[in-house]
């Protein structure tokens, strides 16, 4: 069995964004020269996700509503972790959203349900953060 690992390194403008990282993990996928296994997508932040759903822009709106109706931003006096940072919605919505996914690889590519895409969602942004990919196969 071989494995792959990579990292990828993302830094948003903003502090609450969606990116669509499946591109990102076909090219990990490809260097990795594996064509049936498994690939491993985690952040390793608290206050970042990884997860799976359609690239659709009304659904991303969705998400930022719902998510701040769950975990509001403001006030940041409402949240006692805010005693010394201000990111405690950040770590809520993280704890909603997921820390990875694992997709099948079959034929050298993901094995998705029509419309999947992986997607790294940032929650308390301005600052370098990372994706681990960790890819198990033949």
């Amino acid at each position: 069995m071989k494995s792959s690992r990579k990292e990828l390194w993302f830094n948003t403008s903003s502090r609450r964004e969606l990116i669509n990282i499946t591109p990102y993990i076909i090219e990990c996928l490809i260097e990795s020269g594996i064509k049936e296994g498994l690939v491993l997508c985690n952040e390793m932040h608290i206050t970042s996700s990884v997860f799976i759903n359609d690239d659709e822009s009304g659904l991303h709106h969705d998400y930022e509503v719902w998510l701040e109706k769950l975990a509001p931003e403001k006030p940041y006096s409402q949240y006692r972790h805010n005693s010394f940072e201000d990111n405690a919605d950040a770590h809520l919505k993280r704890t909603i959203m997921g820390r990875e996914v694992v997709v099948a690889i079959t034929n050298g590519n993901l094995d998705f349900g029509p419309w999947e895409q992986i997607f790294y969602g940032e929650f308390d942004g301005n600052r370098r953060k990372r994706v681990l990919v960790k890819i198990i196969g033949e």
